[in-house]
């Protein structure tokens, strides 16, 4: 385990449990603890307000101000989990200061210097001035829950970033940012509003859409979505200088914005341009940084992670550099971990964030902010580097775009079982709407894959780390090939590997999510051997 002391900074609140109802008569009489992966301190909700009433809990990693992650003005009450990274934009257009604040706390803004209030309160006072419509200027990771009087919106961030989940049972409507949280309700019973994505385990659960908001109002019943974001379909032409100043200045804002307002942050480095870029602009930041690899005994990626480590460390002394070791069997015990967390079945997403989550668990101590590169490969196209014509490409990033959501690749319970936040700057709002509508030969040019953000990284990275061929970080770790070997162990034939594959990570997420079983109870092998053939 690697051990810190210095304290961070994370949110007000990552995860909730809650149900709303227009009266507290309609609102179960217990509200039960809820069953998350998250890990944490529980605080009760109790909220009586004109025309609503809400019951659950919410979970942060840390201690906060009580309430921190709620607000109340006069009809309105929100709930957020997660965070804002356009708080100054907000702020200003509010008329509430500056918005520099670190967002973590409580207060009332003055209207001249750095707002420091909560993002819940910020958003409270947003949607005073601009109703429903302020979902459609939020940049962040967020699941929120907004009450005006009767009327209940329920959304989370253009990417899905925090995944939020609804359960309408009669007078009442159950959300929460984990299915498992409404999977065993006892009492499945109520229409699910159109236009949401089904969940697996329940025919009344429904998942809320990326960059979409629920309207339902709590006394008729009426019920519609409306789109707060969208992938956009058009391509710019800028010239190859101003699309590399354009994402190196987007990315800059983005890092910046998640950095904590104490404390040093983590970066997962792989060595590859996506998470080094991140590294190096974080370290330029200022706020000191500690970077981890991670590999097993099938494959590592410590040299050219250690190769950025040195770079980084020559220019802001200071810098710390750990690399951790997973034996085979250490990473295919994390599997029912990354089910529990993910809550996905898709054996592509799977193999992906599984080395993430064996890695996210061994980083011990209090809790972190984690920044990652991962997300990068789907606006730039990093995943289709032979596809042979432009064209090609952008149907690749197009289909990509369309069809990520319901995946939870950035969802914050993969870290938060192990106690830590992550944050993804590559699915900045601000980034995506930079880097996807760049044409396809800013993205691959002269034979070289994501080109605009190599060119972009290449004054603080170096030249080798710039040139270094694209590797998805479940092929540096050795995670396919451990994966590989398991199914083999257990009899299955080469041609039918992905099919078991795809079978067992239905089983652990009917036994783990959908069902009462937490990952402790499920020792792998004898799983494994108890599957049909």
């Amino acid at each position: 385990m690697i051990h810190r002391t210095n304290a961070s900074v994370t949110p007000a609140a990552v995860a909730f449990a809650v149900t709303a109802a227009a009266a507290p008569g309609d609102l179960p009489r217990t509200p039960r603890e809820p069953r998350l992966a998250a890990r944490g301190h529980l605080t009760p909700l109790h909220h009586r307000a004109l025309g609503h009433a809400w019951d659950g809990w919410t979970l942060a990693l840390e201690e906060h101000p009580d309430g921190a992650a709620r607000a109340h003005t006069g009809r309105v009450s929100v709930l957020l989990a997660g965070e804002l990274h356009n708080r100054a934009e907000l702020a200003r257009a509010t008329g509430l200061g500056t918005g520099a604040g670190t967002g973590t706390g409580v207060g009332t803004g003055t209207g001249t210097g750095p707002y420091e209030g909560g993002d819940a309160e910020l958003l409270a006072h947003a949607y005073a001035r601009y109703g429903e419509h302020v979902l459609r200027m939020l940049n962040g990771r967020y699941a929120l829950l907004l009450c005006d009087g009767p009327l209940l919106l329920a959304a989370t961030d253009h990417a899905g970033g925090v995944p939020l989940y609804l359960h309408r049972t009669g007078a009442a409507v159950r959300l929460a940012t984990e299915a498992k949280a409404l999977l065993h309700p006892g009492d499945h019973t109520g229409t699910p509003p159109a236009g949401l994505l089904p969940v697996r385990g329940s025919q009344e659960v429904r998942q809320v859409p990326a960059g979409t908001a629920a309207v339902l109002h709590l006394e008729t019943g009426a019920a519609r979505t409306f789109t707060t974001w969208t992938p956009s379909p058009a391509r710019h032409l800028p010239t190859p200088d101003q699309a590399v100043t354009r994402t190196r200045e987007a990315l800059e804002r983005a890092v910046r914005t998640r950095l904590p307002a104490a404390g040093t942050p983590t970066a997962v480095l792989s060595g590859g341009i996506d998470s080094s870029t991140v590294a190096a602009l974080a370290a330029g930041a200022g706020h000191g940084l500690e970077t981890v690899s991670m590999g097993t005994d099938l494959g590592d990626e410590f040299a050219a992670a250690r190769l950025v480590a040195d770079h980084l460390g020559a220019r802001h002394p200071g810098l710390r550099h750990t690399e951790i070791t997973l034996t085979t069997g250490e990473l295919l015990a994390e599997l029912p971990w990354a089910v529990w967390a993910a809550e996905v079945t898709d054996p592509d997403i799977i193999e992906y964030l599984l080395p993430l989550v064996a890695l996210y668990r061994r980083l011990d101590g209090p809790p972190r902010r984690i920044l990652t590169g991962y997300g990068a490969d789907i606006p730039l196209g990093g995943m289709h580097r032979h596809a042979r014509h432009l064209p090609e490409l952008d149907d690749l990033v197009a289909h990509d775009m369309a069809h990520f959501d319901g995946l939870n690749e950035m969802s914050p319970t993969l870290a938060a079982i192990a106690g830590h936040w992550t944050t993804h700057p590559y699915w900045d709002r601000d980034v995506l709407d930079t880097l996807l509508p760049l044409e396809a030969g800013l993205k691959h040019r002269d034979g070289i894959d994501k080109w605009v953000l190599r060119r972009a990284a290449a004054d603080v990275l170096p030249a080798e780390t710039v040139r270094r061929p694209k590797l998805g970080v479940h092929e540096g770790s050795g995670t396919t090939s451990a994966l590989d070997r398991l199914f083999l162990a257990h009899g299955t034939a080469p041609d039918r590997v992905r099919q078991a594959r795809r079978q067992a990570l239905d089983a652990l997420y009917d036994t783990l999510v959908a069902g009462p079983a937490h990952p402790d109870d499920i020792p792998l092998d004898d799983f494994l051997k108890g599957l049909p053939a």
